[in-house]
């Protein structure tokens, strides 16, 4: 047995907690009591976030999927985590974006249950999301009734970035919340005032989406190009690593994760611009990464993408929890440990930062060049 070798084995901190009272605060609980598993992913995680992530000369993104607004978490964290100066750029499911308008439009959800006849829903003009229940016609219908009418104004009627549409359909948003004396609860509105761009990876793939195909087949010209999201994106990431570091803090997984990491490989692979991936990584997500599927890769598996740094994975984390647990833990940790930061309104710097990366593009392939 080699004595120095345990000891060096054995230098974690003791697993000796004190009995619960009750009476601690929630950071104290993460830190004290979530020593092991997943509980302990989830405090290294809050602590990356906060004490790394959170520094002033890091650009942070998140990215949202699965039904996390209609569960309120886009009134409850992500709009705090916004006001708080805690997340710089967004991309996000259309679906997430759509429900979000429920909350700015005051169309009302409840509390149901998984367990409801969906048929008896069905004839009862119910819609279910898991155990949300929403009225089909004064939620649904009454959301897209107003959407339409928003999106039939003249300044939507041009080609655009995602960003672009976002923003103008979170000044209405932000209106509407307004007239209806409920502020702070649209991702949409609160991203407008603080000037923090919101991007789609898939923008077809949402009653959004299927809205602006109705509008097209009026006449309307509003068109989404999504080699603008590519490059803005990107665009956002080069400054980002000019000025200091990155952090991606990932909800679930899917089109969004990809979209976010993926502008590394552009500026590397496709662009030829050198970088080493994104710094800081935390994923949320209950998915495996032995099946294959995109919201289970790792941050290791990343790193042979040159998605993130493979200097830096002892700051990434990667928790195996349900995002409706996590986040709020996350969020509360967060406000409670670090100070507000400074919006950085990237959204108002998107055209400097686009015009960057073509300088940087065009010096490297000699395009300048006569």
């Amino acid at each position: 047995m080699d004595a120095k070798k345990k000891k060096e084995l054995l230098s974690g901190h003791r697993i000796l907690p004190k009995g619960l009272t009750g009476r601690e605060s929630l950071p104290n609980l993460v830190e004290s009591v979530f020593l092991a598993y997943n509980g302990r992913k989830l405090k290294e995680a809050c602590q990356l976030f906060t004490d790394k992530m959170l520094a002033p000369d890091t650009t942070v993104v998140l990215s949202l999927s699965g039904a996390l607004t209609p569960a309120g978490l886009g009134a409850s964290c992500i709009v705090p985590l916004i006001r708080a100066g805690f997340v710089d750029w967004i991309v996000s499911t259309g679906a997430n974006l759509y429900h979000d308008l429920h909350f700015a439009f005051d169309c009302p959800l409840h509390a149901g249950s998984h367990e409801a006849n969906d048929e008896e829903l069905r004839n009862n003009d119910i819609v279910r999301i898991y155990d949300i229940f929403l009225g089909y016609t004064d939620c649904l219908l009454e959301t897209d009734n107003i959407f339409q009418k928003i999106v039939e104004q003249p300044e939507f009627d041009e080609e655009m970035s995602t960003a672009e549409f976002h923003y103008m359909l979170g000044r209405y948003a932000a209106e509407q919340e307004r007239k209806k004396g409920r502020r702070n609860i649209s991702i949409l509105a609160a991203a407008y005032r603080a000037g923090v761009p919101i991007y789609n990876s898939s923008p077809g793939d949402s009653t959004i989406g299927m809205n602006l195909a109705m509008m097209e087949l009026t006449g309307h010209s509003l068109r989404i190009n999504p080699s603008r999201d590519v490059n803005e994106t990107t665009a956002i990431v080069l400054d980002a690593k000019e000025k200091g570091q990155t952090g991606v803090v990932i909800l679930g997984g899917g089109s969004p994760k990809n979209f976010v990491l993926q502008t590394e490989p552009h500026l590397q692979e496709i662009l030829g611009i050198e970088d080493m991936g994104h710094d800081y990584f935390i994923q949320i997500t209950d998915a495996r990464p032995d099946t294959g599927g995109l919201s289970g890769a790792t941050p290791s598996e990343a790193v042979s993408w040159g998605k993130v740094s493979p200097n830096q994975l002892p700051h990434a984390v990667v928790t195996y929890l349900d995002t409706t647990i996590a986040l709020p833990l996350l969020t509360h940790y967060a406000l409670a440990k670090a100070k507000k930061r400074a919006p950085k309104g990237l959204y108002h710097r998107r055209d400097a930062m686009l015009e960057q990366l073509t300088r940087r593009f065009r010096k490297v392939h000699g395009l300048d060049e006569d």
